[in-house]
């Protein structure tokens, strides 16, 4: 989910102010003397100081798409997001029905991980190899085939194609939700051993 944040951006009058000054002494001071660079030098400072608070600073609200509180993860669900949304492109340009009913199932199961680690982003690292590899991987294939039948390509390579991509779709998409899955074997075996602690303490009372 975006949210915006404000950042505040420091003025630049009060650089030109200070090039101002070094300009004006340049004409009137004999700058090769040391007293000279030191007398511009102090008005350089004074006009910066008076400048920065007479010249508030700019404030700007911006879109962050994640603000977990880890950068990393941030990051990667701004990536996995991207990729998503060129696979709902791609399903509107696809018309086979099969195919399309794939990549609805990867849409599911990559968005439920974003979900998920957006809420825990100690788990991105779970994710790391689907977010930089079987998720851009499978966007290729399907931007591959999704131009082949935009263009009409026809030909025994695109065939071959063709039936390689709508054969695999359906596994690829079950990797998706595999991983999905993989986000939440940690906390069966927690909740697990959980139920398994109740029980012992429910039979030692005659429960």
């Amino acid at each position: 989910m975006s949210k915006w944040i404000e950042k505040k951006t420091a003025p630049v009058l009060p650089i030109y102010f200070v090039g101002l000054v070094w300009l004006v002494c340049g004409l009137i001071l004999p700058l090769y003397e040391l007293w000279a660079l030191a007398v511009t030098a102090v008005l350089s400072a004074v006009v910066f100081v008076l400048g920065s608070r007479l010249c508030p600073k700019r404030v700007e609200r911006v879109e962050q798409p994640f603000l977990t509180g880890s950068e990393d993860a941030d990051a990667m669900l701004t990536l996995i997001q991207g990729h998503l949304k060129t696979l709902r492109t791609l399903d509107e340009q696809i018309p086979d029905d099969a195919l399309s009913a794939s990549i609805r199932r990867m849409e599911r199961a990559g968005q439920a991980i974003v979900d998920e680690v957006e809420q825990r982003p100690d788990k991105a690292k779970i994710v790391r190899r689907f977010a930089n590899h079987y998720l851009p991987d499978a966007v290729k294939i399907l931007t591959a085939y999704a131009r082949l039948e935009q263009q009409g390509v026809k030909g025994e390579n695109a065939a071959a194609l063709r039936s390689e991509v709508e054969q695999n779709a359906a596994s690829i998409a079950a990797a998706f939700e595999n991983q999905l899955d993989a986000l939440y074997s940690a906390e069966v075996l927690d909740i697990g051993a959980d139920l398994d602690v109740l029980q012992s303490m429910m039979k030692g009372q005659g429960l």
